[in-house]
């Protein structure tokens, strides 16, 4: 019977060097040859799915944002959007309260490089680079713009507390105490895999998940059949099904030939 794998990038798909380990292109590939369907489900926004080395792969489907935005064979099947009242409003808390932001959407990302120079956060140079034209400034965001989530940095003039309360619909994941993604309210990688679950009419029992970050934790507690990296965050480890081991170990290769997948 075919069963159905999710898989997060980052950490888990490649290291963070967008290294793939040659043991995971045959592990995908394997799964596919028998019968198996592979999926990304990332908290990426899809705009920022674009290696050809990680397409290449040649997974089934896309579920993006967090949840936010679901694709099949290169088709859209479903997405939630920000309204532009969260856009504006989101744009003025962020400001208010000194943290730099990335705002992430299907065709675009907006963000301005000069705002984190008070962090000193080098991923937006990376990412400018990496997303070329699809890299714009937040200025250009007017009504209409197409946005699924945010990402923003924390600084030493951040009162988080207060960002929370005046945003009260986004849920917000937060990494460590310096960078926060936001959600939103409601949506996360286990209600992405849950829409297409019914989408597809696909069975629970069917669902395999693979990740290693705190982003994963909903998708774990959804799915029977879970497994951590070996190079995984300890608080994800401790409610996964299986520990494989490290990306650079065959850690995708040894966790789906566990479960006999492959």
């Amino acid at each position: 019977m075919k069963k159905y794998v999710f898989f997060d990038i980052d950490g888990t798909l490649w290291d963070f060097h967008q290294f793939i380990p040659e043991s995971t292109k045959e592990a995908i590939k394997l799964l596919k040859d028998n019968g198996h369907a592979a999926y990304i489900n990332t908290g990426r926004a899809r705009s920022n799915i674009i290696e050809k080395s990680l397409l290449d792969l040649g997974f089934e489907g896309i579920v993006a944002g967090c949840g936010t935005h679901i694709e099949k064979n290169g088709k859209v099947i479903y997405e939630k959007l920000m309204t532009d009242e969260q856009i504006t409003r989101a744009l003025k808390v962020l400001s208010d309260n000194h943290m730099p932001v990335v705002f992430e959407g299907p065709e675009n990302h907006f963000f301005n490089v000069e705002d984190f120079d008070e962090v000193g956060d080098p991923y937006v140079e990376i990412l400018k680079e990496r997303l070329g034209p699809i890299a714009k400034s937040t200025t250009e965001i007017q009504k209409g713009t197409r946005l699924n989530k945010f990402s923003a940095d924390i600084s030493e003039r951040t009162d988080f507390e207060k960002v929370m309360a005046l945003l009260p619909d986004f849920d917000f994941i937060n990494h460590n105490g310096v960078i926060i993604e936001a959600i939103p309210e409601g949506y996360s990688k286990g209600t992405g895999i849950k829409e297409l679950m019914e989408l597809e009419n696909i069975d629970l029992d069917d669902v395999y998940v693979v990740g290693d970050s705190m982003n994963d934790m909903d998708m774990f507690r959804l799915a029977k059949h879970s497994i951590c990296m070996g190079n995984g965050d300890e608080r994800i480890k401790a409610v996964a099904e299986y520990v494989t081991t490290d990306i650079r170990e065959d850690g995708i290769y040894n966790g789906l030939k566990h479960y006999g997948l492959i």
